[in-house]
């Protein structure tokens, strides 16, 4: 008899043992799946590379194969891939595979770069990115997820590190005033591994030297402090993979000695004002000249016989006009032609 109540005793210990995993299981979620993968109830777990390199304007594999609890599941699933961050990052890749479909497809592709290689339905959830960037550098996490039970889901926590590797290349070059009429050169080059700056020029003798610079991922910037003289200087980037150049001319205005800002505006209104009368005085020539080319002209003969025509139609025949009045008519029939004009 007290061997069955001790038997009883136990059974209702690991009832409320289990009752407790239960619990604690419902609690923490996705993280018991991280990691509880090596019991041997829980067969979850993901194999990624550590790390992945290709060059810019390539393309880049992201292998990411899994295992799951269940001896074979064909219903919904649904892949998806993030960037920076595990659980919260940004969503780079989705697709969906309907039940019984080995067909994932595709619901979210940034920039149209990302494809999914693997097959999720034979636990592959590898992916490709193409078109490589500097900017994509950075990690990755793979995540699969089984519709119906909320614990059937799984993500890798650590990633996969891409490194994307470029030669450098310079973005910017440029020459700004300081204070006292003082100049500074500046010069950013992009490139991974993160490229050395030198600059080079007639205040530095004509010889590199090599200036710190700040770097901010995989862009570098360089100063160049003071440029004491006129000329060309020159920004030289360099890492493993390659070089690249970039040169900026300074020229300054050397004003005569003794003659002040402005005498010189003074100077230059003064030229201004010139030009301005010449073209005014120009203008009005070419207009009096207009003008005297219109009085000498000499009316049309048509005219000359209009007047007779009317002259003769007005007087009947056999009775002519006295010779002064004819004389007088001829001597003023210019100006009034003229005058009715």
């Amino acid at each position: 008899m007290e061997g069955s109540i001790q038997l009883l005793a136990c059974l209702a210990c690991v009832l409320q043992m289990g009752s407790l995993v239960k619990t604690r299981r419902d609690a923490l979620g996705d993280l018991l799946h991280t990691e509880a993968h090596s019991a041997p109830e829980q067969r979850w777990s993901m194999q990624v590379p550590a790390e992945v390199s290709a060059e810019a304007g390539e393309a880049a594999m992201l292998p990411c194969t899994f295992t799951h609890p269940h001896r074979h599941y064909d219903g919904t699933l649904t892949a998806i891939w993030r960037a920076g961050e595990p659980y919260a990052g940004p969503q780079v890749f989705r697709c969906t595979a309907a039940r019984g479909s080995e067909l994932c497809q595709t619901a979210l592709s940034l920039q149209g770069r990302f494809r999914l290689l693997g097959n999720p339905r034979r636990n592959d959830l590898s992916l490709r990115v193409e078109r490589l960037a500097l900017a994509d550098s950075g990690r990755y996490f793979c995540r699969v997820e089984f519709a119906g039970d909320a614990h059937d889901r799984y993500e890798s926590r650590h990633g996969i590190r891409l490194r994307v590797t470029a030669a450098p290349r310079i973005v910017n070059i440029s020459v700004l005033p300081g204070p006292a009429h003082a100049f500074h050169a500046l010069c950013t080059a992009e490139g991974e591994p993160p490229p050395a700056l030198s600059w080079s020029g007639p205040a530095l003798d004509n010889s590199s030297a090599a200036i710190r610079g700040q770097g901010h991922g995989y862009q570098v910037t360089a100063e160049l402090p003071a440029l004491t003289r006129d000329g060309r200087y020159t920004c030289t980037a360099a890492n493993s993979l390659g070089h690249a150049e970039a040169s900026v001319y300074l020229f300054r205005f050397h004003g005569a000695p003794g003659v002040s800002t402005l005498a010189l505006l003074l100077g230059a209104l003064g030229l201004k004002a010139l030009l301005l009368l010449g073209f005014l005085g120009a203008r009005a020539t070419r207009n009096r000249l207009d003008h005297l080319v219109t009085q000498d002209t000499p009316p049309q003969s048509q005219v000359h016989e209009s007047n007779y025509e009317n002259l003769n139609q007005m007087n009947p025949p056999g009775h002519q006009l006295p010779r002064f009045c004819s004389e007088e008519i001829l001597g003023h029939h210019h100006p009034i032609m003229h005058h009715e004009k």
